[in-house]
């Protein structure tokens, strides 16, 4: 079994759990409390590349990224930063991230925010909006093609904006004949962990113009994130190398030029 193999395993055991304590009507109501902010929108009217900077604490690949973690003063951060939109951990086990983090960020920043999880069930799209995120990850890797079809325009019903991810060519291939307006390169290997900056130089080429074109992982400094715009890339993930700053705010704007 991969790594992803055994983190969507464990998402059907939570989601099964979560079921039986909140009801989808009981999350719908939730999230009529919360008006969508645009996600894709932002991403689209920033200056290029817009930056989805992630409030991350953890990785398995990593460990512990952030002793001092306080998601609402990173997330304030990245918002003095200049981030366009943030990216929110909500996967427990894997990531050490939690739906409270989200739903605090939510109500300390203006940004556009995105559930980062592993998304395979309706349940957790009602979730993310209940939640207060405006965007969720489909991962192509980790879903059958007719499974995350039907999340892709579930997603858009309930007024998320949605990020397919994919890491090699079929999965882009895939990506572009299902209309995604909004395609994520993720330049690690999320069923080895391995990273390399060449995923992107030779998916996006695939990708159409009108598509919104993310790069995502492995991004650590201006040079990285000038490479990947010079791609052809409209914006770029960034997470681990923020989080692990000393100076969150100071690396936000030493690696976007800002």
């Amino acid at each position: 079994m991969t790594i992803l193999e055994k983190i969507f395993a464990t998402k059907r055991d939570e989601v099964a759990l979560a079921r039986q304590v909140i009801s989808v009507e009981e999350l719908r109501a939730r999230a009529a409390a919360f008006e969508p902010r645009g996600f894709r929108a932002a991403l689209v009217a920033a200056a290029k590349p817009g930056l989805i900077a992630e409030v991350k604490k953890g990785s398995p690949s990593m460990g512990e990224i952030r002793a001092d973690f306080d998601p609402v003063a990173i997330a304030r951060s990245y918002e003095r930063a200049g981030a366009t939109c943030l990216s929110v951990l909500t996967d427990v086990q894997y990531f050490q991230g939690s739906p409270t983090y989200l739903r605090e960020v939510r109500a300390a920043v203006s940004l556009p925010l995105l559930r980062k999880d592993f998304v395979f069930d309706t349940y957790q799209l009602d979730e993310a909006r209940a939640w207060g995120a405006d965007c969720v990850l489909l991962i192509v890797a980790g879903l059958e093609q007719g499974r995350l079809t039907d999340l892709y325009h579930e997603a858009k019903h309930r007024l998320l904006d949605v990020l397919v991810e994919v890491h090699d060519e079929a999965e882009t291939e895939f990506a572009v004949a299902l209309g995604a307006d909004m395609i994520g390169i993720n330049n690690r290997d999320l069923r080895t962990f391995k990273t390399d900056l060449s995923t992107t130089s030779r998916l996006i080429q695939l990708i159409p113009e009108g598509v919104l074109r993310v790069s995502e992982s492995a991004l650590e400094s201006a040079d990285d994130v000038r490479a990947v715009h010079e791609m052809g890339a409209d914006a770029v993930l960034i997470g681990t190398a923020f989080c692990a700053s000393p100076d969150i705010e100071g690396k936000v704007r030493e690696v976007m030029g800002r």
